[in-house]
């Protein structure tokens, strides 16, 4: 029996995607929002939380792994680690911000918890 692990295959091959998320969690690291789709938004979510608690645990290359730019991988462990030191969970929020005007696809804002 197949079943679906939960993940959305967003339409590209699992290295596009893999590197695609790993792009956008980047960017989310650096400037702390993201204008995306909705369905590539809660894609993001899980993906970019997943990192912020392993490096809040100090799990510096299981992370590096992921983020390969020096400057977010930076900030993820100074700034944002500490900034969620005692919070349990649910570092991100996604915002619905209407449909984009060239294919009318449903537009969602990433933005991190202050």
């Amino acid at each position: 029996m197949i079943k679906n692990l939960g993940r959305n295959k967003l339409g590209r091959t699992s290295s596009h995607r893999r590197a695609m998320l790993r792009n956008m969690a980047t960017s989310l690291f650096l400037h702390e929002r993201v204008t995306t789709t909705v369905a590539k938004a809660k894609e993001l979510r899980s993906y970019a939380e997943k990192l912020i608690t392993k490096a809040k645990k100090g799990k510096h290359l299981e992370v590096r792994k992921e983020i390969h730019d020096k400057v977010a991988y930076k900030k993820l462990f100074d700034v944002l680690a500490d900034r969620y030191k005692t919070r349990p969970g649910g570092y991100t929020q996604i915002l619905k911000l209407g449909e984009r005007t060239g294919d009318n696809a449903s537009q969602g804002l990433v933005r991190l918890v202050t």
